[in-house]
C-alpha cells in the first residue's frame, strides 16, 4: 500500500441512479479484499454530518448488484454547504477513523468531494447520474438503464399512437442535457427531437408530420428534453393547429430513474467502484473517475468542473486566470469536440427522423 490508509468511507448523493449499488458492492469488495475497513454512509453528506453511517462487512453488499436507486439511501443537505455543517461531517470522519471517501453522484456530490478534501479528508468521486451530464466522462452510471426505460415506455406510447392516429410529445429527463432525449428519440423513431444544445426548428417538425401523414403515417413522436422548459407543452397544442392531428402530451418523470440496472451500467459501475478505490490506495484524492471510450481514467475533480461549466456556458468570472493558455485550449478543443459529437448524432436523427 502506498499510504496507511486503513478505513474508507462510501456515499451516495444527489438523484439516483440505477447501478449505484453496483458501484457500492464494488467499492466495498475491493477494499475489504485489500484489506482495508469500509464504512457505509447513509443519506449522502447529510449522514455524513448527523454519523448515520455503519461499518460494512461483504454480507452488506451481497444481492444488491442487480437494484436500482441506492442502499445506500440519498438526501439534500443545505447544512452541509456551511462551514459549521463541514465540520461536522470532519468530525464524523475522525469519530469513525475514516482516512478517505469514495463520493458517487453528480456535480454537487463532487462540489462536496472537493470541500472534504480541502479539509483533510482525502475524497474520489464516480459519476453516478442518469443524465449524462459530467462533460468530463463520456458515461455516467444510470445512463443506459434510464434510456432502456424510456424506449420501452415510449414504444408502448407508439403502438397506442398507431391505433389513433396520433401524436404523442414526450417530455424525458435529463436535466439540462439533451443526451438521453436524443438517443431515446433515435431508437424509437421519433419524428422530431428537440434538446437545448440544438436550435428548434417548427416549420420541419410540421413539414414532417404532414409529410408522414400524405404517405400514410399514423403514428408520431415527438421527443422533448426536459431542459427546454415549458415547450412540451407548448408544442403539444400547436401541433394540431398546424397539422390537424390529435397530440397528447406525456411525461415519463422519475421512473426513468428506477429499475434494475442494465447489464452496462452494472459492469461499468463496478469498474469505476474499483479504480476509486486504487486511487485512494495510491494516496490520490480530489479525481473523479472518468471513462473515456472504454478506458477508465481520472481527472481532478476541479478541472473536470471548469471543464463542466466551460462546455455548459455558465463559466464565473476570472475562473479561467488558474490555468495556463495551453491547458485552456486543451479544454476548449475538448468541449467543442463533445458538441461536435453531438450535433453529427443530432443531424444524423434529422436524416431518419420520418
Amino acid at each position: 500500500m502506498a499510504t496507511k490508509l486503513k478505513r474508507i468511507g462510501v456515499l451516495t448523493s444527489g438523484g439516483d441512479a440505477p447501478g449505484m449499488n453496483a458501484a457500492v458492492r464494488a467499492v466495498t469488495r475491493k477494499a475489504i479484499d485489500s484489506g482495508l475497513e469500509v464504512v457505509g454512509i447513509y443519506e449522502g453528506y447529510k449522514g455524513l454530518i448527523e454519523n448515520n453511517t455503519k461499518l460494512f462487512q461483504m454480507r452488506d453488499v451481497s444481492n444488491i448488484i442487480n437494484h436500482g436507486g441506492t442502499i445506500l439511501h440519498s438526501a439534500r443537505s443545505k447544512e452541509f454547504k456551511t462551514e459549521e455543517g463541514m465540520q461536522k461531517a470532519v468530525e464524523t470522519c475522525h469519530k469513525n477513523q475514516i482516512d478517505g471517501i469514495v463520493t458517487i453522484g453528480g456535480d454537487g456530490t463532487f462540489r462536496g468531494a472537493t470541500d472534504l478534501t480541502r479539509h483533510g479528508i482525502p475524497c474520489i468521486g464516480v459519476p453516478g447520474t442518469i443524465d449524462n451530464d459530467i462533460t468530463s466522462t463520456d458515461y455516467t452510471i444510470g445512463y443506459d438503464t434510464a434510456m432502456n426505460t424510456a424506449i420501452e415506455m415510449v414504444d408502448r406510447l407508439r403502438d397506442t399512437c398507431e391505433s389513433h392516429f396520433r401524436c404523442n410529445v414526450v417530455e424525458i429527463m435529463g436535466r439540462h442535457a439533451g443526451y438521453i432525449a436524443l438517443n431515446v428519440g433515435i431508437a424509437t423513431g421519433s419524428s422530431q427531437i428537440v434538446v437545448n444544445e440544438m436550435p428548434i426548428n417548427e416549420e420541419r417538425m410540421y413539414e414532417e408530420i404532414m409529410a408522414g401523414k400524405r404517405n400514410g403515417k399514423r403514428n408520431y413522436i415527438i421527443m422533448v428534453a426536459e431542459g427546454v422548459k415549458g415547450y412540451a407543452e407548448l408544442i403539444t397544442e400547436k401541433i394540431p393547429l398546424n397539422t390537424g392531428i390529435e397530440t397528447r402530451f406525456t411525461r415519463l418523470g422519475h421512473v426513468v430513474r428506477g429499475g434494475s440496472p442494465s447489464l452496462r451500467d452494472r459492469v461499468i459501475a463496478s469498474r469505476m467502484g474499483i479504480e476509486a478505490v486504487n486511487l485512494l490506495s495510491e494516496g490520490k484524492s480530489n479525481l473523479v473517475v472518468c471513462m473515456r471510450g472504454e478506458d477508465i481514467t481520472s481527472m481532478d475533480i476541479e478541472v473536470a468542473a471548469t471543464l463542466d461549466r466551460m462546455y455548459k456556458h455558465k463559466l464565473k468570472e476570472d475562473e479561467l486566470e488558474r490555468y495556463t493558455r495551453e491547458q485552456v485550449e486543451e479544454m476548449r478543443a475538448f468541449c467543442a469536440k463533445k458538441h461536435a459529437d453531438f450535433e453529427k448524432l443530432y443531424n444524423q436523427a434529422l436524416d431518419i427522423s420520418l
